[in-house]
């Protein structure tokens, strides 16, 4: 069997900005595996789209990574081609008090592990076939606290704040080793702003469907290489310079 619907893999999926983009994404026709730490709230969050899913934690590169190949076999079993899009939007904060100066091993590594070297595994592992295919979306969901200008990577948070000037170093460079669209494969890092989620807390401005809007919209928009970009940071669809 054979299939021409698009498919898509969103970490972070069971919850939050994750969940409201794997919604999106559904709701346009595209196949979605979640993938979430919390077995039984994965679990739950699919049964709820009506969707696929696997319990992993991303910070374990093995693991993380030999789950991405079951899902890719499923997929293909399921008589699905090169993945279309995928979505990393699985993320921790970093603890209020971890200036570079006092911050531990122990929590560089974890907040770093999860906000960027997963980054990296799931673009490793996967993104090589999109580009080999000539097609598909890669959208990360980065912070503008990861910037190097404005108020970015102006002091506290430091783990948190240099793994998203991580990510975003990498979806730069990235989109230049893949010919910036023309190829027709893109890579873009989102900023949601301050959401509603278990990360921004109840009080936040946005709701995390309004956060996860312009992930959606960077999966699924049309794309004239002569026009239109990729390579970039997105803030509510427009570029927010690095």
């Amino acid at each position: 069997m054979s299939t021409d619907q698009k498919w898509a893999i969103v970490t972070g999926g069971s919850r939050g900005l994750g969940y409201e983009t794997a919604k999106g994404l559904i709701e346009s026709g595209i196949f979605v595996y979640l993938i979430g730490k919390d077995a039984s709230r994965v679990k739950e969050s699919a049964q709820k789209l009506g969707c696929q899913y696997r319990a992993v934690d991303v910070a374990d590169s093995e693991k993380f990574r030999q789950t991405l190949i079951d899902i890719t076999n499923d997929a293909t079993e399921k008589g699905f081609s090169v993945l279309d899009v995928l979505v990393l939007a699985h993320g921790v904060m970093s603890e209020k008090m971890s200036k570079t100066l006092r911050t531990t091993d122990e929590e560089w590594r974890r907040v770093l592990s999860i906000n960027l070297d997963a980054v990296f595994t799931a673009i490793n592992q996967l993104a090589p076939a999109m580009a080999e295919a000539r097609k598909g979306r890669v959208v990360v969901y980065s912070a503008c606290l990861g910037r190097m200008s404005g108020p970015g990577t102006h002091g506290g948070l430091a783990p948190y704040r240099i793994s998203k000037a991580g990510v975003n170093a990498l979806v730069k460079n990235l989109s230049y080793e893949t010919g910036l669209g023309a190829r027709g494969f893109l890579v873009d890092a989102i900023c949601p702003n301050h959401s509603r989620t278990d990360m921004g807390g109840p009080d936040a401005p946005r709701s995390a469907a309004e956060g996860a809007e312009t992930a959606i919209w960077l999966a699924t928009r049309s794309f004239d290489p002569a026009v239109d970009k990729t390579g970039l940071l997105w803030e509510d669809r427009q570029i927010v310079e690095w």
